[in-house]
């Protein structure tokens, strides 16, 4: 009997660990079953066939805890990285002797997805958009907090007024102050000193010292002045704030919420993949909503509901699509519970290197069309209906 390759497999928190020992070495391909939306493209995308659907839409709503989107069989799994490298959601890792590796990307045997999602920093006013739309956490806003952050106070904010480069000129007229100290009561930039008070002079004599960092411009002093002797005049010399905002790649699935709503077109991000899906809502049974839950971009959504008097003899839509967000992942296809409800068709993936053999054989795969069925001959295993050819 041999004695190698030995294969296991073992659920480490969220992960599902898959294990090839080797007389030399050892492979690993980790599945993070969190981060794994069932998006079914490893499945196409595996040259042994190892990979196959699981339940879905019941792991991804949380329904079962038992299970993972997908399925890996451990043995026939050669642990080329074919998967990592085609999965959008980053969610398998492939290490070799505790190490991440992909062999066949170092060895220039596939290419990977041309990803282009950059942040023009010009442009860019650290706003607080992309991130809020961001349905992946891919937004990196490096960003000083300051007083009034969206996110509620953090220690160690800075000033509101530190936010934009300024220059501030604070005068005092010393023939008309009498230094009587209410704007230094009033304002922590303006302190008032008073000498000592003796009876030679039988004077106020001193003077009033200002702090340019604590000043925020605000003229209270100005204001409330008695002998009208201040001026505050700003200056701004830039209204932009520091920091960097920037997308993490590994994290982005190229959806363009950010890019479709950034105030100052600062965003610029192209979808991996081409093609188009199609909804039919008369099909859909309502009630149902497992694809707007399970959706990784929230492309999907129910509609509101019309009021009776406006629907003319129409049938409310129970399901729709924005295709705008929409990546053609597929995930909603696979979760789906009904029969040809949802219609994919990929006609093209942005990849960058050179498409060798295999990969356009997969490409094939992922452009055929397909629609949504549920095939109950493999308990625990879920097909799509295929429904051409690429």
């Amino acid at each position: 009997m041999a004695l190698f390759p030995k294969f296991s497999k073992k659920k480490d928190g969220v992960n599902v660990v898959m294990e090839q020992k080797l007389l030399q070495n050892t492979n690993n391909l980790i599945l993070n079953a969190e981060t794994c939306t069932g998006c079914g493209i490893c499945v196409d995308a595996c040259p042994e066939e190892a990979i196959v659907l699981g339940l879905v839409g019941a792991s991804r709503r949380g329904a079962i805890n038992y299970a993972a989107p997908i399925d890996v069989d451990e043995t026939k799994c050669s642990y080329c990285g074919v998967c990592v490298i085609m999965c959008p959601f980053n969610a398998l890792t492939l290490k070799v002797d505790g190490k991440e590796r992909l062999p066949i990307i170092e060895k220039e045997g596939f290419p990977q997805y041309d990803m282009k999602a950059e942040i023009n920093d010009e442009k860019c006013v650290k706003c607080t958009t992309c991130e809020e739309v961001c349905p992946r956490d891919a937004i990196d806003r490096n960003v000083p907090a300051y007083e009034g952050t969206y996110k509620g106070p953090v220690a160690g904010a800075k000033p509101k007024a530190a936010a934009m480069k300024k220059k501030t000129t604070f005068t005092v007229d010393k023939e008309k102050c009498s230094l009587c100290g209410l704007c230094g009561a009033l304002c922590p930039a303006i302190v008032v000193k008073h000498k000592e008070f003796t009876a030679e002079s039988g004077k106020v004599e001193g003077d009033v010292i200002w702090d340019e960092t604590k000043c925020d411009a605000c003229k209270v002093c100005v204001e409330v002045c008695p002998e009208e002797c201040i001026t505050v005049e700003r200056e701004i010399v830039s209204d932009k704030i520091d920091g960097k905002v920037s997308i993490i790649q590994d994290n982005c699935c190229t959806c363009r919420w950010c890019a479709v709503n950034c105030p100052t077109e600062a965003i610029t991000v192209e979808k991996i993949f081409e093609g188009d899906i199609e909804f039919h809502a008369e099909k859909c049974p309502g009630g149902c909503s497992t694809c707007a839950e399970i959706c990784p971009a929230n492309a999907i959504y129910l509609p509101t509901p019309k009021p009776a008097a406006d629907m003319k003899h129409e049938i409310e839509p129970t399901i729709a699509v924005n295709k705008d967000f929409c990546i053609l992942c597929g995930a909603c296809v696979n979760a789906c519970p009904g029969e040809d409800i949802i219609v994919l068709k990929r006609t093209g993936v942005r990849m960058k290197g050179t498409e060798t053999d295999l990969f356009k054989k997969i490409k094939a795969k992922l452009c055929t069309t397909r629609t949504s069925k549920v095939k109950e001959d493999v308990p625990g295993q879920v097909s799509l209906k295929v429904m051409g050819k690429a």
